[in-house]
């Protein structure tokens, strides 16, 4: 795909992890063959960072701020910061970060759904997102886990204006959250078994080989959290790094 200039309101647009910086450096340098590179002097940035593809921006990095395990976070493109967390408050969701401007690359708020997973969103200006996005070693998807799926449509669709197609009945069905009738983002009901694994937004990225890629991951000091799977649109599997982020990764037929 060609360089991304810009993400229309309500497509995800950048992801980030929060977690041990050198450490992650080098898995996903071993395991995507990213570069990486500082935003700006640690006293300014907070030692937040880039991993890069052929010199273009793919994912951002810093020291991890939450407790229990290092997250990757999905962000949003917004037109305006503080009129989509009136929207998120007036949904029922809670505001983790309230809105707050990152120098000049954007403004940024996070946010709590009502079913309990965190969704970060960004009004860019210097900084639209991932400069690649859909190929091989990018980002790809984003797709909720929820316990709470009829009220998590209702949610989004009041805060990003999100349509939804959802295939399949019952435990198993999927939902495709739509902008313009185009897929943006999946949802899935959590299933027995996963009682201990809270509500979440998982971040995959595209690869040209699932098994490959799951067999090096392991050999960084990754492991298999679930797959592979074979699916219509490609081959999966849930992987979590050496720090125990969990991300996914697919194989896409088309």
């Amino acid at each position: 795909m060609p360089e991304r200039a810009s993400y229309a309101p309500g497509t995800p647009s950048w992801v980030d992890i929060g977690t041990d910086v050198a450490s992650a450096k080098t898995f996903y340098g071993g395991l995507f063959g990213w570069d990486s590179m500082e935003a700006g002097p640690p006293e300014e940035t907070g030692g937040y960072g880039f991993f890069l593809k052929d010199g273009k921006l793919v994912a951002g990095y810093g020291p991890q701020m939450n407790p229990g395990p290092p997250v990757w976070s999905t962000y949003v493109s917004v037109a305006d910061t503080d009129d989509t967390i009136a929207k998120v408050t007036a949904a029922g969701g809670a505001v983790l970060m309230a809105p707050m401007d990152v120098m000049t690359a954007g403004r940024m708020a996070v946010f709590q759904d009502p079913g309990g997973a965190f969704l970060s969103i960004w009004q860019p200006r210097d900084h639209p997102g991932a400069q690649l996005a859909d190929e091989p070693n990018t980002f790809c998807w984003a797709e909720l886990a929820t316990r709470d799926v009829e009220g998590s449509k209702a949610f989004y669709d009041q805060v990003f204006g999100w349509g939804e197609v959802t295939h399949g009945d019952g435990g198993t069905a999927y939902t495709e959250f739509q902008r313009d009738g185009q897929p943006i983002a999946g949802m899935m009901s959590m299933q027995p078994g996963m009682e201990e694994v809270p509500p979440h937004w998982l971040v995959y990225f595209s690869v040209e080989d699932t098994d490959a890629t799951m067999a090096k991951a392991q050999s960084l000091g990754g492991s298999l959290v679930f797959g592979p799977m074979d699916i219509p649109q490609g081959r999966f599997a849930v992987l979590a790094d050496a720090n125990g982020a969990a991300f996914g990764v697919i194989r896409l037929t088309g």
